[in-house]
C-alpha cells in the first residue's frame, strides 16, 4: 500500500511538504506543489481519512439518522441530503433507528467516534436537553426538537386541515382519518388538522372514524378494512401518510369499494410511489427534496461555526390531484 513516504520520495520533497499540500496548509511553491500532485496521481495515493480528520479537525462526513428506512419518505429525504452534501465534498453515513431512543443515542455516540462533522436527524424520542451533551452540530428534519436546535419541517396541522377540506369540497359527506402514532409530533398535528376541518361540518360521528395505522401500510390496511365494513357511509378518507394510503386502497378493494366512485382518498407526503398506484394517489405533498437541501445548508452553516439565523424553516405543502379523488 502506497504511503506518504513513497509520495515524498518520488516527488523529491520532505514528508512535511507532502502533508502541507494534502492539507492545503502552509506555503509551498507552485512548482513543488505540482510535483507532489503528480506523484500522488502516479502512485494512486489515497490519504488516511481518519488521520486527515484528526489533523484538520474535519472529516467531511455527516450522519443521517432516520426512524424507518422502509417508509419511502425517508429514502427520498436521504437522496436529497446525499446529493447536496456531495456537492460540498461530504459523505453521508445513513443510520436507521427504528424510532428507538437507545438506538438513536448509540448512533450519535458512534458517529461522534467516527469524527463526523455534524448530524441531520429525524427523531421524536430525543430531547433537546440530552442532545446538547453530544457537542455536535445538529439539525432536526421533519420533526422539530426544540428552539435551540435548527429544524426543517412543514405546518402539518394546516396542511392536514387543507387536505380534509379538499375532500369536503369534493362532496364527501362522511370522512375518516387513518392517523399515525400520537406520540409522533407530526402525526398528532395531522390528527388535529383533521379535527379542525371536521368540526365545521355536519358530520357528527367523525371522532368515531379515527383509527391508528401506525404509519405502516399493513396496519392501515387491516384497520381500514374493519372500519369500512362497519361504516357503509364512509365516502372519504384522509390518510396521515402515503404509505398508509396504500393500505387504505388495498382495504377498499377487499371491501368492494370502488375508488374514487365509492370512496375518495387523499394521502400525505407526496412520495414517488404514490404515482405508481392504481388508481394514482391524490396527496398533500411536502417539498421533500427542498427540505433535505435546506437541512444541509443549515448544517453546513453550523459546521463552519456560523450562526444559523433561520432556526425554524417551515415549508409550504401543496395538493397533487390524481385519480383517487373525483
Amino acid at each position: 500500500m502506497t504511503t506518504i513516504k513513497d509520495v515524498s520520495k518520488l516527488a523529491g520533497v520532505s514528508v512535511a511538504t507532502v502533508s502541507r499540500v494534502l492539507n492545503e496548509n502552509g506555503y509551498v511553491k507552485e512548482e513543488t506543489k505540482q510535483k507532489v500532485k503528480q506523484s500522488i496521481e502516479t502512485l494512486e495515493y489515497k490519504p488516511n481519512a481518519v488521520a486527515r480528520s484528526l489533523y484538520n479537525k474535519k472529516s467531511y462526513t455527516i450522519g443521517l439518522i432516520v426512524p424507518d428506512i422502509m417508509n419511502p419518505f425517508f429514502p427520498e429525504l436521504a437522496r436529497s441530503i446525499e446529493d447536496e452534501m456531495n456537492v460540498h465534498g461530504y459523505t453521508v453515513i445513513l443510520c436507521n433507528s427504528d424510532a428507538d431512543a437507545k438506538k438513536e443515542e448509540h448512533y450519535l455516540d458512534i458517529l461522534k467516534q467516527k469524527y463526523v462533522d455534524g448530524v441531520i436527524f429525524v427523531s421524536h424520542t430525543l430531547k433537546q436537553e440530552s442532545i446538547k451533551e453530544w457537542g455536535l452540530p445538529l439539525v432536526a428534519l421533519d420533526r422539530p426538537i426544540g428552539e435551540d436546535i435548527p429544524s426543517v419541517s412543514v405546518d402539518n396541522r394546516k396542511a392536514a386541515r387543507t387536505a380534509v377540506e379538499y375532500l369536503i369540497n369534493k362532496g364527501c359527506q362522511s370522512i375518516a382519518h387513518i392517523c399515525g402514532p400520537s406520540f409522533i409530533p407530526n402525526a398528532n398535528e395531522r390528527y388535529l388538522g383533521y379535527l379542525d376541518a371536521m368540526q365545521n361540518t355536519n358530520q357528527k360521528n367523525y371522532e368515531e372514524l379515527i383509527i391508528n395505522g401506525y404509519y405502516q401500510w399493513k396496519e392501515a390496511e387491516k384497520s381500514t378494512y374493519t372500519l369500512l365494513k362497519n361504516n357503509d357511509s364512509i365516502d372519504g378518507i384522509f390518510a396521515g401518510n402515503d404509505i398508509m394510503a396504500l393500505g387504505v386502497m388495498k382495504a377498499a378493494e377487499a371491501a368492494g369499494r370502488k375508488i374514487p366512485k365509492d370512496l375518495q382518498i387523499i394521502g400525505f407526503d407526496g412520495v414517488q410511489i404514490s404515482e405508481m398506484l392504481n388508481p394514482e394517489l391524490t396527496t398533500m405533498a411536502q417539498p421533500i427534496y427542498e427540505m433535505g437541501t435546506k437541512a444541509c445548508e443549515m448544517l453546513l452553516e453550523r459546521i463552519e461555526g456560523n450562526q444559523v439565523l433561520e432556526t425554524m424553516s417551515c415549508f409550504e405543502t401543496r395538493i397533487i390531484e390524481r385519480s383517487s379523488t373525483l
